[in-house]
C-alpha cells in the first residue's frame, strides 16, 4: 500500500508542476540555493517532480514492480516496522543520492535536478540484495540475473558520470542504487549472511 501511496504522490505533485513551471522551479533540486540559501527542502522536493512524461512513467513503474517486493520482504523480516522502513528506504535513497551533486554544485546556481531515479534505484537494488538471482527484464524484454544486472548498472553510472555527455545525473542513479543495497543490512546486519548464501547457491 505505501508504494501505490508514493506514486500517487509523486504522479499528483508531477503533474501539477508539468502545468506550473514557477512550482517546478521551486521545488527542483539546487545544491547552491540549499547551501547558500538554506532551503533544505529542496533536498527532498525534488523527487516528486519529473522532467516529462515519460521520465515520470518509468520511475513509477520500477517503483511499483520492485516496491511491492520490497514491501513483502521488510513486512517478513521486520513485521510491524515494515512501512516505515520503506519509507526510510525511499527517503533515504533521495538524500543518499544526492551527496555528490551537494557537494560538486555547492556554488553553481545554474545546476538543476528533478526526478525520484536515486530512490528508485534504492528500491531497485534492495530487491536485487533479496533476490540476486531472479531475472530483471532490460528493455522489458532480455533477461538478466539480478545480481549481473546490478554490476553493469553500477559501472554504466559510474562511466557515464565521469563523461557527463547527457543531461541525466547518473551519480544519483550510482549512489541511490548503494544506498539501497547497504539498507537491509543496516537493518539486520544477518541478512548479509543470507545475501552470500543466495549469491552462491546459483554456483
Amino acid at each position: 500500500m505505501i508504494t501505490w501511496f508514493i506514486i500517487g504522490v509523486t504522479a499528483v505533485v508531477s503533474y501539477i508542476a508539468f502545468q506550473n513551471h514557477e512550482l517546478s522551479n521551486k521545488l527542483q533540486f539546487n545544491a547552491a540555493k540549499i547551501i547558500h540559501q538554506k532551503e533544505y527542502y529542496r533536498l527532498i522536493s525534488h523527487a516528486f517532480i519529473h522532467a516529462n512524461w515519460p521520465h515520470l512513467v518509468v520511475n513509477m513503474m520500477v517503483l511499483y514492480f520492485f516496491g511491492r517486493n520490497i514491501e513483502a520482504y521488510f513486512g517478513y523480516y521486520f513485521g510491524n516496522n515494515a512501512t516505515a522502513y520503506l519509507l526510510l528506504l525511499y527517503f533515504g535513497g533521495i538524500l543518499a543520492s544526492n551527496i555528490w551533486s551537494l557537494i560538486k554544485h555547492k556554488n553553481n546556481y545554474y545546476y538543476n535536478a528533478v526526478g525520484a531515479s536515486g530512490a528508485v534505484s534504492a528500491v531497485l537494488f534492495a530487491t536485487i540484495f533479496f533476490q540476486p538471482w531472479e531475472p530483471l527484464y532490460l528493455f522489458a524484454i532480455l533477461p538478466i540475473p539480478g545480481i549481473l544486472f546490478a554490476l553493469g548498472y553500477l559501472l554504466y553510472s559510474y562511466q557515464m558520470s565521469k563523461k557527463q555527455k547527457d543531461n541525466v545525473a547518473h551519480d544519483a542513479h550510482f549512489l541511490g542504487a548503494v544506498f539501497g543495497f547497504v539498507f537491509p543490512i543496516l537493518l539486520k546486519p544477518d541478512l548479509f549472511e543470507r545475501f552470500i548464501d543466495h549469491l552462491f547457491s546459483f554456483l
